[in-house]
């Protein structure tokens, strides 16, 4: 198999392709021949040393991608070779064949193309699990994504429109609100020149967010929790602002954790508030959880509420411009990487 390794912590010129040799499926795994791979900024984390679930280098990383079914283990009776599939990976997806667990991918239609497929998976899970699981997203929400014109934001934007009269606001730099008013986003933002707070604060007529998708972390999950009303929710899915283009700083990574705030129960109860965290990385075990998600991905598809955006694509041997494209913000939508 060929693969993109991460031979040690730092900058993109750390990934390397290479060949070893094909996996084979032990009991109730699958084998994929992947034709797509997601990529997420995770695997930017992972790779400059800052991600705590990633294996240490050299290693495989990514978690997710779509293909083609040529090898299953003892016990998987319920899945044909050939078949077309979308998977999600606990890492290892960033490779032309890869074996995950049999709950860990799910039939696609013909129709869907291998490299949408594998747009789907982390980013419409990590959304489907925000708004339907963690808050119950309700008419007449008001909703926060930070990061509107990535992978997470489009999701997010997308699958509030299956709701009706949810308000969205997204922040975005202003050559993006032209993307994220075509997903659906209501009030685009462009917080490099705006005070985004301030913004939602006029926009709401003081009224403040049912909820606010945060993968920006530190004060922004201050200025987040700030802005909700009562009953409403802060979840937090990742600390972005601990990234910085290139290898990691661990002066960067220790000031936002010292700016992350502290939530006291008693002091939530008080505000009428609710703070939540949301990981895919840590929801292995929960098999009928993830096959349940990856089902409804497809069906949200299949009833045209969700479709992913791709921005760009690249073969493994440019693994490390996909890297820099993702960690400059540069990207509109998904980055995929080819075989």
């Amino acid at each position: 198999m060929r693969a993109i390794w991460i031979r040690k912590h730092g900058g993109p010129g750390v990934l390397e392709v290479r060949e070893t040799p094909d996996p084979e499926p032990g009991p109730g795994a699958v084998r994929v021949r992947a034709k797509a791979c997601g990529l997420n900024f995770a695997e930017v984390s992972a790779r400059q040393g800052i991600y705590p679930d990633a294996p240490k280098p050299p290693c495989i990383v990514g978690y997710e991608g779509a293909g083609v079914v040529d090898a299953v283990g003892e016990g998987v009776d319920d899945i044909a070779l050939g078949t077309r599939v979308m998977f999600i990976s606990r890492f290892g997806g960033h490779s032309d064949t890869v074996v995950v667990e049999r709950h860990q991918l799910v039939p696609i239609p013909d129709a869907l193309s291998f490299e949408d497929a594998a747009a789907m998976p982390v980013n419409y899970l990590t959304a489907h699990q925000m708004l339907f699981r963690v808050r119950r997203l309700a008419p007449g929400d008001h909703v926060l994504i930070h990061a509107a014109a990535g992978g997470v934001g489009t999701a997010v934007l997308q699958l509030c429109q299956t709701v009706e009269d949810v308000t969205t606001y997204g922040t975005a730099s202003a050559r993006k609100h032209d993307y994220v008013r075509s997903q659906g986003c209501d009030h685009p933002i462009d917080y490099r020149s705006t005070d985004y707070v301030a913004a939602v604060r006029e926009l709401t007529g003081g009224a403040g967010l049912d909820l606010v998708c945060d993968a920006r972390g530190g004060a922004d999950w201050k200025k987040g929790y700030s802005l909700l009303k009562p009953g409403g929710m802060l979840i937090c899915f990742g600390l972005a602002n601990a990234s910085q283009a290139g290898s990691r700083s661990l002066i960067r990574v220790a000031g936002q954790l010292l700016a992350t705030p502290r939530y006291s129960p008693i002091a939530l109860m008080g505000d009428n508030r609710a703070v939540a965290g949301v990981n895919l990385g840590a929801m292995w075990e929960h098999r009928a959880h993830i096959q349940d998600g990856l089902q409804r991905i497809v069906a949200y598809w299949e009833a045209g509420q969700a479709r992913p955006h791709i921005d760009s694509t690249f073969p493994f041997e440019q693994a490390g411009e996909a890297h820099g494209r993702l960690e400059h913000a540069e990207n509109v939508g998904k980055v995929l990487l080819v075989p």
